[in-house]
């Protein structure tokens, strides 16, 4: 028992007693008109909260083919670890935040419902929760704290009920609105509640229950108020839960025979109308509809586009006039950020409905397309499944990128000029630098597309084949490219969403390309372990630097090995060049430009590394592959015939495999098997 205790004990030591007392702080009016006094921000309205929310993780500003944008570091998540982490979109969320700041100023949004609307598995609830979860954790801070009030002392005036003397605001209420509204804004300007940095300004009135308390106490104190709030109201923190259903709100629509409005509006108690008897007594009523519960916070609506009519009637009062009807009562004041999301079907259904005109002009749309950027596309495949979710499986190198690379071409439209592939427009919206094209380049493709983003295949299909691939019993405990290929070529037969031949026939296509990709990705890699003696390719380097040097200078080079003055050897600097296709009349350029680039090192103070530059390390791997090709026959591994001597080499190729390129002992085997069938058949020149 003793032991049990101890145990108790170690784990309350680690409560925060200090945190739990100030979430949980109460006092009077006269206490939270000093609150106020000094955090005016605390009456800030559900926009101008849900805004600062996340202005207050901070921003990232940079450059995207010439173009300005900000990352908001609040779609991160970094505070769950990355679990709802959004990828790739920093414009829609862009629009989504220019949207929530021109409602947090009062410029008119806030009269509106935002509605995300994309193609399936878009991140659309995503970013959804994370608002929820975000406004939520904001509450609990210094910065996001807001309060309301509960009704006290209501014994003796039966106010509350039989049972109790004490009543919550049953809308999580500002305290403000207890002020009449007549002399609301007077007494926040002669109080000095507020200040330069935020102006107070608390607009609407109580909900139905606490403006019949409100009345009836008025009554008992003969209109004076300041006996009412001396006696009755007890201001205290208001927490937003989801769980809880405080603050936050989800409706998702279900079977249009079981709907009911009021499941947003909240509806009778018929055990209370006995106690006080009449079933138009406000406290004979549950406020717990979504929209009720939601005040001061955000309601989420699932499929917003699919509510029956009765209930877009209430969505449409609710966004223009902030304002909800519950059963038998007057309109009620309602502050809270409305988002609903949207896919493509019911979106369609909405443009084609005359009768759903009034909701698409209170309706502002935020288009929140697929991914088109393949490292993007990466992250929320490596997120899912990293080396700590995924044990004792080994997952080749390539294999998350080549699952992204297919699902990013099935949502690009084909480039209709500039004589570009597919592929090379996926690499240049991914930031590569492909030779004869611009940044302008890109942002004249981007501009000639019209659904780009909008079509295509959803991550949650690539995270399903990759899971299929991962639970197959092929592959000796690891996955490599090929088998995911195979799984998501296999469900393209049975895919739901793809009914149309042309379009199967297209993703299809698209298989072979990123096949044909991945070719070429694993000679390169085969190739630069072959090269990866850093002595051998370092002399080459300096060799081939001070050859150009010479030559650019119109100097002469002293050779090594005699000590005598020579001039530039022109073969050995071809002998590179060639390798990444610098023709003649371009060689003085490339060597030029490798110059500067010294230079410009130098003016830094920093010492040139060969690796530093990309196409020469390309170009000085090559040559040295080229060079070491002859006493390691790859085509011998086809064969099964190895002798000693080629074996030792082929273990040393796998291991830098291995140690460079994140290969394991099966996959690397296995890549070196695939390239050698490669070299054997003649597809590329050893």
């Amino acid at each position: 028992m003793a032991e049990a205790s101890k145990m108790i004990s170690r784990i309350a030591s680690m409560q925060d007693y200090k945190l739990y007392a100030e979430l949980n702080w109460e006092g009077s009016f006269e206490d939270y008109l000093q609150i106020v006094r000094e955090r005016p921000q605390v009456t800030r309205n559900a926009y101008q909260r849900i805004y600062d929310m996340i202005i207050s993780y901070g921003t990232e500003e940079y450059i995207d083919n010439k173009k300005k944008l900000i990352r908001y570091n609040f779609f991160k998540d970094e505070s769950s670890g990355g679990q709802n982490a959004i990828f790739g979109l920093d414009i829609p969320l862009m629009r989504l935040v220019h949207v929530l700041k021109a409602a947090s100023e009062g410029y008119g949004p806030e009269k509106r419902v935002i509605l995300l609307h994309g193609p399936v598995g878009s991140s659309k609830s995503t970013i959804a929760r994370l608002l929820k979860q975000g406004i939520e954790s904001y509450s609990r801070t210094v910065d996001g704290a807001l309060y309301s009030f509960d009704w006290v002392n209501l014994g003796d005036t039966e106010l509350a009920g039989k049972d109790t003397d004490r009543f919550a605001s049953p809308m999580n209420e500002e305290p403000l609105r207890l002020i009449p509204a007549e002399w609301r804004a007077k007494a926040i300007e002669e109080l000095g509640l507020s200040n330069d940095k935020f102006r107070v300004r608390v607009d609407g009135d109580m909900d139905p229950a606490s403006r019949f308390i409100f009345k009836k106490l008025l009554e008992k104190y003969k209109g004076d108020w300041s006996k009412l709030m001396e006696n009755h109201i007890r201001v205290r923190r208001l927490l937003l839960s989801e769980k809880d259903r405080v603050g936050i709100g989800t409706f998702q629509p279900k079977d249009e025979k079981n709907q009911d409005s009021t499941e947003l509006t909240g509806d009778i108690n018929y055990r209370k109308i006995a106690e006080y008897g009449s079933d138009s007594d406000p406290r004979a009523f549950n406020f717990d509809g979504e929209f009720n519960i939601a005040n001061r916070g955000i309601v989420e609506f699932i499929e917003v586009l699919k509510l029956d009519v009765a209930f877009l009637y209430d969505l449409l009062g609710a966004s223009q006039e902030r304002k909800i009807k519950p059963k038998k009562f007057a309109q009620t004041d309602i502050d809270e950020v409305i988002i609903g999301h949207t896919n493509e079907a019911e979106y369609k259904k909405l443009l084609n409905n005359e009768f759903m005109e009034a909701l698409r002009d209170r309706t502002i749309k935020i288009d929140i397309p697929y991914i088109t950027k393949l490292t993007e596309e990466m992250k929320i495949y490596e997120k899912d499944f990293s080396p700590k979710k995924i044990r004792g499986k080994h997952i080749a190198p390539h294999t998350i990128e080549v699952a992204a690379m297919w699902a990013v071409l099935t949502r690009l439209e084909d480039p209709k000029k500039h004589n570009l592939s597919l592929l090379q427009k996926m690499k240049l919206y991914d930031g590569k630098v492909l030779p004869g094209y611009t940044q302008d380049t890109v942002k004249e493709l981007r501009k000639e597309t019209k659904r780009e983003g909008m079509e295509g295949i959803s991550p949650r299909y690539v995270q399903d084949k990759i899971s299929n691939a991962l639970v197959n019993d092929a592959g000796e405990g690891t996955i490599n490219p090929f088998m995911v290929l195979n799984e998501l070529d296999k469900g393209l037969r049975h895919h739901s969403l793809i009914t149309a031949d042309d379009q199967k026939k297209r993703f299809q296509e698209c298989i072979g390309i990123v096949k044909r990709e991945y070719e070429e990705i694993v000679k390169n890699e085969v190739q630069r372990a072959i090269s990866a003696d850093e002595d051998a390719i370092a002399k080459l380097a300096a060799n081939y630097i001070d050859n150009i040097k010479a030559y650019t200078l119109k100097e002469r080079v002293k050779n090594r090995y005699t000590g005598q003055d020579e001039e530039p050897d022109e073969r050995l600097m071809r002998s590179i060049e060639e390798k990444i296709d610098i023709p003649d009349n371009r060689k003085e350029d490339f060597r030029r430009e490798i110059m500067n680039f010294i230079g410009a090192l130098a003016v830094e103070g920093k010492k040139f590394e060969w690796a530093t530059n990309d196409r020469l390390r390309r170009a000085l791997e090559l040559k040295l592959f080229e060079d070491q090709k002859d006493s390691i026959k790859l085509k011998t591994l086809v064969s099964q015939v190895v002798d000693k001597d080629t074996q030792e080499k082929i273990d040393v190729i796998k291991s830098r495999l291995i140690k460079n390129f994140g290969y394991n002992e099966v996959s690397a085997t296995d890549v070196l098997n695939y390239v050698a069938s490669i070299f054997a058949r003649g597809d590329v020149k050893e």
